[in-house]
């Protein structure tokens, strides 16, 4: 017998992808499943990526009303005195365990398409969605990391073809999802990457709706998929860009989605250190991000990319180490609370729906980041008072 708590707690899509949440500004944590998060450095108290302290960050961020948490798919470590990533947390299950103690925090499987079969993938995804009663997020990931994929006995496609066969993937999941008039109807699927015959799934996903989709391609290519595709867009919005510079690069993904009659939203990500006073919060990144940053992985991180000292001019690449060290290229967000807030205010009034933030240490650091910033979010009327 459904419980008093399931049914009523049935969300439309549109409410999926707003998280349940009437916040104007979105607010997530993203890269806790890893070790060190998303800070190359060396200092003691450097985020653990435990399970234990994963799942203390969760409560505490359900309990002050952040809408979600956005993990890493990280197989591989980069190296580097830490071995940055190197002990990481698989995101489904993960996620599963997180729901299960959570009450309103939507959490999200960060998943590999070629990693795995569709037809596993639909199923965990439905698991973890029962278990949160509608909280559980797919991030579709076509795949970058080559060393992660050989691990697999998998190949890493051209540019073009990863997302020919991450639409495959995505067709079967969808397909599966979906609640057929007849609910014993099976289905065939035909295509170039997969083909299938007699597929059945259930149970389909919790409530009636389907899981929000988010994914963070950058190219033209990649955009044009998570337009088509999904409800969320995860964009690195670039370091230096003008509020004007935003407005009108949100403004274009959204005319976009309008021209395919899509409604999407856009996210971003953020770095933040806040402190009592501008100074402390300074000298704390500093300490932190420059003089004991674990420089090594910085330098192997950016090679996978094909960015060093023989192809870059000394300054952009001085100015790109520097970035990749501040939490693999998020944007800086380093002041006394009222400067933190402004920061946030500002990609929201640039027309972002959220941005997903990491800490040195998220637990040590998101009491104080709550206590502070978000009654003055609230008192500017991007979220609601807690």
């Amino acid at each position: 017998m459904e419980s008093e708590t399931g049914m009523d707690r049935v969300r439309s899509q549109r409410e999926r992808a707003q998280m349940g949440s009437a916040n104007r500004l979105k607010l997530g944590l993203f890269g806790a499943n890893c070790s060190s998060g998303r800070a190359v450095t060396m200092v003691p108290e450097r985020w653990s990526g435990k399970w234990r302290d994963c799942l203390a960050l969760a409560k505490m961020a359900d309990e002050a009303g952040i809408e979600f948490m956005l993990p890493i798919g990280r197989w591989k470590g980069y190296g580097g005195a830490t071995d940055y990533q190197g002990e990481t947390l698989e995101t489904v299950t993960c996620a599963a365990g997180l729901l299960a103690s959570t009450q309103r925090l939507v959490v999200f499987g960060t998943v590999h398409a070629p990693l795995i079969a569709p037809l596993i993938a639909a199923k965990e995804f439905v698991t973890a969605d029962h278990i949160g009663e509608g909280r559980f997020g797919l991030n579709l990931v076509c795949g970058w990391n080559e060393g992660e994929f050989e691990m697999f006995g998998a190949n890493l496609r051209d540019h073009e073809t990863r997302y020919d066969y991450a639409q495959e993937w995505l067709d079967i999941v969808k397909r599966a999802w979906a609640s057929p008039d007849d609910p014993e109807t099976d289905f065939d699927f035909t295509g170039r990457y997969f083909t299938l015959r007699q597929v059945r799934a259930k149970p389909k996903p919790y409530g009636g709706s389907r899981p929000l989709i988010m994914n963070a391609g950058a190219s033209p290519t990649g955009q044009a998929f998570a337009i088509r595709n999904c409800d969320a867009l995860f964009s690195h919005i670039s370091y230096g860009m003008s509020l004007d510079e935003t407005a009108l690069y949100v403004t274009r993904l959204r005319d976009m989605a309008r021209q395919q009659r899509r409604d999407i939203d856009i996210y971003t990500v953020g770095v933040v250190t806040c402190r009592p006073t501008a100074k402390e919060a300074e000298d704390y990144w500093r300490h932190a991000i420059v003089d004991n940053a674990d420089w090594d992985a910085v330098d192997n991180i950016l090679a996978m990319r094909d960015i060093t000292p023989d192809n870059h001019a000394p300054d952009e690449f001085r100015r790109l180490r520097n970035h990749q060290a501040n939490g693999m290229g998020g944007l800086p967000m380093i002041g006394d609370p009222d400067m933190v807030t402004a920061q946030l205010a500002r990609l929201a009034n640039a027309g972002l729906t959220g941005i997903a933030v990491s800490f040195v240490n998220y637990l040590d650091e998101l009491p104080y980041f709550c206590a502070e910033v978000l009654p003055r979010l609230a008192r500017l009327g991007l979220r609601e008072p807690s």
